[in-house]
């Protein structure tokens, strides 16, 4: 029992400062993906299309460092940019997307790198007292 006690304190702890160690690594990471995911992005049932599409309809946000980002992708001059990040969904018109400045109007146009990465931050404190919680529960 003390020995799989420790176990869990160990991996709890090593995971608290891993985290704290490699925040950075975490964020060029996420923002390099995320990058590769808006230039791979397609309409068809693709993870990383869908994961794009949920993080800017829930964070209201579009691009990675802004709307014009889109601008940049192979999708954006077949169709504009994404549904995803029309503000109103019923007063989004394809040939709206297409032309950046009227695109400008009716989309987010706060980028989702930023929004997803102070989301994260502030969450990670409280997992980071939870997790410090529990180890000092442990012992």
């Amino acid at each position: 029992y003390a020995m799989l006690l420790s176990l869990i304190f160990l991996i709890v702890l090593v995971a608290a400062v891993v985290g704290f160690v490699f925040r950075h690594e975490i964020k060029t990471n996420f923002e390099s993906n995320l990058n590769l995911a808006l230039r791979d992005y397609n309409m068809t049932a693709d993870r990383h299309s869908e994961a794009v599409d949920t993080i800017q309809r829930t964070l209201h946000c579009c691009g990675v460092q802004n709307y014009s980002d889109w601008e940049r992708t192979e999708y954006f001059s077949q169709r504009g940019i994404p549904h995803s990040c029309c503000k109103s969904q019923d007063d989004c018109l394809e040939e709206d997307l297409k032309d950046p400045s009227k695109a400008k109007l009716k989309v987010f146009v706060d980028g989702c790198f930023f929004l997803v990465t102070s989301t994260m931050e502030s969450k990670m404190s409280v997992v980071a007292g939870i997790s410090f919680g529990i180890a000092c529960f442990q012992v």
